[in-house]
């Protein structure tokens, strides 16, 4: 069987091509954005295996790699996990509407929009081609969980699988793949596990939808970094 790596698009990737692809590092930081909406093609096996062998190469406390992926690809699987999604997604949404609790960002330009996408995708998540569950093994935590998967460094556990996820998402924007990091499934998470059997202990920390995507990908607008970055004292910027 011919090695997945050696197939043209992921050949050039890891040998640094793809000019004006993103398959530059700094291309793909600069235009990596949340993807609600996706065509209904497939992503190629040696698409989606590239994507996930980038996630593995990820950092992680003690590095004991303690992640997971299930990829989920077939309707009847998508479907079941689709519907606990959106009414995961529907109780934060009634819950952030008693509380008022977007108060701080709503009224800046683009969130109506973006929680309109956020709201579709949630609709017709079992449309998406590709389903991404990046799961963290609390068993091979060490200190940072209990024996009975209870995490008690937060910190330092999530760091073990974020790093992963944003490794992922940047290999999949590299390959011209759309991706978005959600966790509202947290509040179903227990009936999402046995959907999939996954196991007590493993956490599904994020869910990833993965797909190519409507709109083209385009430079992300995001605070200046002059107003987020301080040297060797809080709120002493560079121009001091």
């Amino acid at each position: 069987m011919t090695d997945w790596r050696d197939a043209p698009d992921v050949r050039l990737a890891l040998n640094g091509g793809y000019a004006g692809s993103g398959a530059d590092l700094f291309e793909a930081v600069y235009t990596l954005s949340s993807v609600r909406r996706f065509h209904p093609d497939p992503v190629p096996e040696h698409v989606l295996l590239s994507i996930l062998e980038a996630a593995t190469h990820a950092p992680s406390a003690r590095n004991a790699q303690p992640w997971y992926f299930v990829v989920v690809r077939e309707a009847t699987v998508k479907r079941p996990i689709a519907a606990l999604y959106l009414s995961a997604w529907q109780q934060a949404q009634r819950y952030a509407t008693t509380a008022n609790a977007d108060a701080d960002i709503q009224d800046r330009p683009g969130y109506a929009e973006m929680m309109r996408r956020v709201d579709e995708l949630a609709h017709h998540l079992e449309d998406v081609p590709v389903l991404i569950l990046a799961c963290l093994d609390t068993r091979q935590l060490g200190p940072m969980a209990d024996s009975a998967g209870h995490i008690l460094a937060p910190q330092s556990a999530y760091a073990s699988i974020f790093p992963a996820v944003q490794n992922l998402m940047l290999a999949a924007r590299g390959l011209g793949v759309g991706s978005a990091l959600t966790t509202v499934h947290s509040i179903v998470e227990a009936d999402m596990r046995g959907v999939v059997g996954i196991p007590a202990q493993v956490h599904i920390a994020a869910l990833i939808p993965l797909g190519y995507p409507v709109r083209p990908f385009r430079v992300t607008r995001r605070k200046p970094v002059d107003n987020v970055v301080f040297f060797e004292h809080w709120g002493r910027t560079g121009k001091e």
